[in-house]
């Protein structure tokens, strides 16, 4: 269950249409966005889902919105990969949209991050396994000696 009010109060008018029979695009998209906006993973994968259902179902216009807020949620979700897919996607078809270039600009900066801090790491241990070598290395030579 979404953390905040104002998801809260989106979750239930999705449940009780749900109950219904039928979710409109609009509560579905509504609550996809605060759910993609959530600072809880769980949250966030929900609403990719919910985008992911409209999709096929919306507009030009639509489709713009659902492809962006996919591209905001596998970015907070680290996964830039799918969300580098997404918002390139829209830079093909909306090559001035600025909301869209930005978020690309963020998913670059971040997937530099990431690939540093990964190689760091690796080298990281590539230091810590040289060094012990290097110890095993001086106990076998003192202990010949």
């Amino acid at each position: 269950m979404p953390r905040d009010e104002t998801a809260r109060n989106f979750e239930r008018k999705f449940q009780s249409e749900q109950a219904a029979g039928s979710v409109s695009k609009s509560t579905q998209f509504e609550y996809a966005w605060c759910l993609v906006r959530s600072k809880y993973n769980d949250d966030i994968r929900k609403g990719i889902l919910l985008l992911e259902e409209l999709l096929p179902k919306g507009s030009k216009e639509e489709q713009r919105d659902y492809v962006f807020y996919l591209a905001v949620g596998n970015y907070r979700l680290k996964e830039y990969e799918k969300a580098l897919k997404y918002v390139r996607g829209l830079l093909q078809t909306e090559p001035q949209n600025n909301q869209a270039k930005e978020l690309e600009r963020l998913i670059d900066k971040a997937m530099k991050k990431d690939g540093l801090v990964g190689m760091a790491i690796v080298g990281g241990m590539a230091l810590g396994v040289a060094g012990l070598a290097g110890l095993i290395g001086l106990a076998v030579s003192k202990s010949k000696s």
